[in-house]
């Protein structure tokens, strides 16, 4: 008589708890899809404005910088506080921040001088969007199990590049013709959505450990630097597309600007592809290995460009996108299953710090060459660079499987 009752209970309970995941899964998806539009468009917005303004291609790259340098200070700040609060209550609170920095930026617009306004907006933005994300991409462990990391990571950074290609659809349609102002009003009203959306999922439960987290840095051993290396090179990657690719388009290929849109669009489509395919491979290929093959394969992409010419090298940049975005989720989701989540936060921040510090260097580096040295051979140099590499991370593996 009483096995029925507590069958349904059970049923219930079951019910609830899929629910739940539910809401939390979906409020999560709403947030990282309207921020991504958010944050993607303001870049968008920001340069176009810039370059609308009469201060050309060097007031972009200062714009660049700024948030650059920016980040590089703020990345170890942000994962400490992502280990010390709540994820989900910071990250409302960062989508805030955001959505006050835009509100701000589009009345200031209106009065003051556009270049400076928009460096002290992007360097406020950048502050708040370095938490936001720290505190977001630390969230995903908490939401799913261990098996599920892999397919979850892939869901969450396939929404962010559809945001990212969302955002260029969007951008390019309220620039037209209209004033900037009322474009940065209503990108701001995404974070406002973003913010909505991680207020509607029932506040997750913390692990134990993550309110007592001390120290800026998180203990490291070579096995983490070796990740940390390899997510710096690829990120170099991408920063050497962002600083040099209307270069090669414009100058060395003789293109014009939606020669260049064509680039970009490439890029974004290879990045979609990339976070999608992760699940797959991850399956077949371990992260150590595969993050060596995505480096060795980048290399060889970035080399082929001194001796093509369009249309191969939209291949070429497409190809770029999917090993950058692969490798990128790969290995955020091998932090993910290494690092205690106490110290995940911490460990992100270092990590894109690194990487930042890297592309800082690439960034000077380009400037002083960029004018006596073709694109093409700049992109050669660097698949160089990262073909030396790969001997050294690859002691890390050989090392970790000696260990018993």
């Amino acid at each position: 008589m009483d096995a029925q009752p507590l069958s349904n209970a059970i049923q219930i309970h079951a019910d609830h708890r899929t629910s739940t995941q539910s809401r939390l899964w979906l409020g999560f998806l709403a947030s990282t899809l309207s921020a991504a539009v958010g944050r993607n468009g303001y870049y968008i917005a920001s340069a176009w404005t810039v370059v609308a303004a009469g201060y050309g291609g060097a007031g972009v790259a200062t714009l660049l910088a700024t948030v650059s340098l920016v980040e590089f200070v703020v990345s170890p700040l942000a994962g400490l506080a992502a280990d010390r609060f709540d994820r989900q209550r910071l990250n409302i609170a960062a989508d805030l921040g955001r959505f006050a920095v835009l509100l701000t930026t589009a009345c200031t617009l209106l009065y003051l001088d556009t270049f400076l306004t928009l460096c002290v907006s992007a360097a406020l933005f950048s502050i708040c969007d370095r938490v936001a994300l720290t505190a977001s991409q630390a969230m995903i462990p908490l939401m799913t199990q261990a098996a599920e990391l892999a397919s979850t990571s892939s869901t969450v950074f396939f929404t962010m590049q559809s945001g990212s290609l969302g955002a260029a659809l969007l951008a390019g349609s309220l620039l037209g013709g209209r004033s900037p102002a009322l474009t940065f009003m209503v990108l701001a009203l995404l974070f406002l959505v973003s913010a909505g959306s991680l207020s509607w999922m029932r506040p997750g439960r913390l692990p134990q450990g993550v309110r007592t987290a001390k120290g800026l840095l998180p203990n490291m051993d070579r096995h983490q630097l070796r990740l940390f290396a390899a997510y710096a090179l690829l990120y170099g990657s991408a920063v050497l597309v962002t600083v040099i690719g209307s270069s090669f388009v414009l100058e060395e290929q003789q293109g014009t600007a939606a020669d260049f849109g064509y680039l970009e669009a490439a890029w974004s489509a290879g990045s979609v592809i990339g976070a999608a395919v992760l699940v797959r491979l991850t399956r077949a290929i371990s992260g150590p290995i595969l993050h060596l093959m995505l480096l060795a394969s980048t290399a060889l992409a970035l080399m082929s460009l001194i001796t093509l010419w369009a249309p191969w090298t939209l291949i070429v940049f497409a190809t770029l996108g999917f090993l950058y975005n692969l490798g990128r989720v790969s290995i955020e989701v091998t932090l993910q299953s290494r690092m205690p989540d106490n110290v995940l936060g911490r460990a992100k921040g270092v990590m894109h710090s690194l990487a930042v510090a890297l592309g800082l260097v690439i960034f000077s580096i380009a400037g002083v060459i960029g004018e006596s040295v073709c694109p093409s051979t700049i992109f050669f140099g660097f698949g160089v660079v990262l073909l030396i590499s790969i001997p050294a991370l690859s002691i890390g593996i050989a090392q970790r499987k000696d260990e018993p």
